[in-house]
């Protein structure tokens, strides 16, 4: 007759215990899937707007028109001219849905999550700047938390270049 062995209780007490340590290294690095879902799409937003540009940037250069600080293009394809400055496009809801080719939903305060939600249901929201913030459009996706978001400022005349703020880490997000 064979002597029957398996497992005997401190190997199984080891096991668990490793596996919980393992849950526990590796679980945050899951919880927050969404939050990194989000940050690659206002990136990969961010990045549609900066090639928008660019294109932009190079149509106003051909036709002579970079360095006057508010004029228009034609873009083509039928639809009315883009708004430029200093060879960038204006950031109003209208210029940058022209050079994007994508509609925004617009809202009057952006951290308003119960405005945002009411907007309408276009999966980005942008909100114009007023005032001091003249010039600058805030852009969010739809569901987020109203941390998650970016700007882009028109070029000034004491700034040539438009500038983009930074994406926000997935904890905001």
């Amino acid at each position: 007759m064979k002597k029957q062995q398996g497992f005997t209780l401190i190997e199984l007490v080891v096991v668990i215990i490793i596996l919980g340590i393992l849950a526990v290294v590796a679980a945050p690095k899951f919880i927050n899937l969404q939050g990194d879902a989000r940050v690659s799409a206002l990136n990969g937003f961010k990045a549609a707007i900066q090639g928008a540009n660019t294109l932009v940037y190079s149509k106003a250069a051909i036709a002579g028109k970079e360095k006057e600080p508010a004029t228009t293009i034609d873009i083509g394809s039928g639809s009315a001219d883009l708004n430029i400055a200093y060879g960038y496009t204006f950031a109003t809801q209208a210029d940058l849905e022209r050079a994007m080719d994508v509609t925004f939903d617009s809202v009057t305060d952006i951290s308003d999550a119960a405005e945002i939600a009411a907007s309408g249901t276009n999966d980005w929201v942008i909100q114009i700047g007023t005032g001091a913030d003249a010039g600058v459009a805030f852009i969010i996706q739809r569901g987020a938390p109203t941390t998650c978001n970016f700007s882009y400022k028109q070029p000034t005349a004491s700034n040539l270049l438009p500038e983009y703020s930074t994406v926000p880490d997935a904890s905001a997000c």
